[in-house]
């Protein structure tokens, strides 16, 4: 069974990047050894490199994830959300984003100041995409729209982190 959605009201990750939606597929998403489930913290420096993803699914269904930010440059000011961090579509059911085709390169977290949410959204392809046009920015990325351009509809499955600031290292 897919999870629920109520971390996802809570967290305002729907109604700020994605509209009300069922789960139907299972996406388990690692930093390093750390499973991340909605609301949990991940320090940027865990971070610096893209996430273990697993999609559950058939292998003939293929499937787009997109990773943003909807509190850049801060939480209390929005001006650029979303910050996209990674698009990559055509991943196999049952596989990992490895298994798709990247269309905008991973770029960890690096929230400048307050606690940002990060989103990893999931969308079920009606049919492969092949070469999808990069974003011109990373700022004011709006995933609503990003999948109303591809006909990707509702997402599937979502999961989102919050990380901030890691202090600097105390010099001697």
């Amino acid at each position: 069974m897919a999870a629920s959605v109520d971390p996802l009201v809570v967290g305002r990750v729907i109604g700020d990047v994605v509209d009300m939606f069922v789960p139907t597929v299972n996406m388990s998403v690692y930093y390093g050894p750390k499973h991340v489930s909605n609301g949990c913290e991940i320090k940027p420096s865990m971070a610096t490199n893209p996430p273990k993803v697993v999609i559950s699914g058939q292998s003939h269904d293929l499937y787009t994830l997109v990773m943003t930010d909807p509190d850049a440059p801060s939480p209390s000011e929005p001006t650029m959300r979303e910050w996209v961090h990674w698009i990559v579509v055509d991943i196999p059911g049952g596989t990992n984003p490895t298994r798709g085709e990247e269309t905008l390169p991973y770029m960890g977290p690096r929230p400048p100041v307050g606690i940002h949410r990060y989103i990893l959204v999931l969308f079920k392809q009606k049919s492969q995409l092949g070469v999808v046009e990069q974003p011109t920015s990373r700022a004011n990325f709006n995933t609503r729209l990003f999948a109303e351009h591809l006909s990707l509809g509702l997402p599937v499955a979502t999961v989102y982190f919050n990380a901030q600031k890691e202090p600097a290292a105390k010099r001697r």
